[in-house]
C-alpha cells in the first residue's frame, strides 16, 4: 500500500498558498483584487470547457447532472455543506465573512477534475506522483488568487484534499481494475461541467448551489458501468 504523500503536498501547498493570497489580499487595492478574481474566474471556465469536451456522448453529462442535481437537492447537500462551513468557522471563531463561500469554492475546485481522480490513482498503483504534483502546482496559485479573495477559508479546503485524493491513493488497489477508459473519460467531462459552475461562481454571473451536483460524479459512474455490460 502507497502513503498518499501527493495528497499531503497538495494540501500543504494550498495552506501556504491560501496564506500568502491572504497576506497579498490586504496590500492589494480592490481593483487589483476584482481583476485577478475575474482571471480566475475565466481560467477556471477555459478548464471546465476543456474537461467536458473529453465526453464521448454528451448524454452521458446530461443525464448524469440532472439525475444528481435532483438527488443533491432532495438531500440538501448545498446546505449541509454550508453549514459545515459554517460550524467550522464558529469552532475556529473567525471573523470572516466569506469564510464558507471560500471553503466551499476552494474544496470543489480542488477535488473535483481528472487529475486529482488519476494522479491520486497513479499514485497509489505505481508510487508516481507527476500528475498530483503538477496539480498541487495549479492548485498553489488557484489558491493564492482565491486566498486574496475569500480569505482564511481557502486553506481549510486542504482537509477535503487529504480525506478524497488521500482515500482514493490508498483504494487504489481496488478502485483502478474497474475504471475503463469510458469511465475515466466522462467523469473528467462530468466534473467539468461543475468546474464551468464554479467558473460562473466566481466571475458573479450566477449563484449556482454546486454542491447540489456532487451526486452527479456518482450517477455518471452507474451509467457507464450500465452501458459497459451491454456492449
Amino acid at each position: 500500500m502507497v502513503l498518499p504523500v501527493g495528497a499531503a503536498i497538495n494540501a500543504v501547498a494550498v495552506v501556504v498558498g491560501g496564506c500568502t493570497g491572504m497576506l497579498l489580499g490586504n496590500r492589494l487595492s480592490g481593483r487589483m483584487r476584482l481583476i485577478v478574481f475575474q482571471a480566475l474566474g475565466l481560467c477556471t471556465l477555459a478548464i471546465g470547457m476543456q474537461m467536458t469536451f473529453r465526453t464521448t456522448n454528451p448524454l452521458y453529462i446530461v443525464g448524469s447532472i440532472l439525475l444528481g442535481a435532483i438527488i443533491g437537492e432532495a438531500l440538501r447537500l448545498e446546505t449541509a455543506i454550508s453549514s459545515g462551513g459554517d460550524r467550522l468557522k464558529r469552532a475556529l471563531r473567525s471573523g470572516n465573512a466569506q469564510f464558507t463561500d471560500g471553503f466551499v469554492t476552494a474544496s470543489l475546485l480542488f477535488c473535483i477534475g481528472s487529475m486529482a481522480i488519476l494522479g491520486s490513482l497513479q499514485e497509489g498503483i505505481g508510487g508516481d506522483r507527476t500528475i498530483v504534483l503538477t496539480k498541487t502546482t495549479l492548485d498553489f496559485f488557484a489558491s493564492i488568487a482565491l486566498g486574496a479573495a475569500y480569505g482564511s477559508g481557502v486553506m481549510f479546503a486542504s482537509l477535503p484534499i487529504l480525506l478524497y485524493q488521500g482515500g482514493l491513493t490508498l483504494f487504489a488497489g481496488t478502485v483502478s481494475p474497474w475504471m475503463s477508459d469510458l469511465m475515466r473519460a466522462e467523469l473528467e467531462a462530468t466534473g467539468g461541467i461543475m468546474v464551468l459552475g464554479i467558473g460562473i461562481n466566481l466571475l458573479e454571473i450566477k449563484k449556482i448551489p454546486l454542491s447540489n451536483l456532487l451526486p452527479a460524479l456518482v450517477v455518471v459512474v452507474v451509467l457507464c458501468l450500465l452501458v459497459g455490460t451491454r456492449q
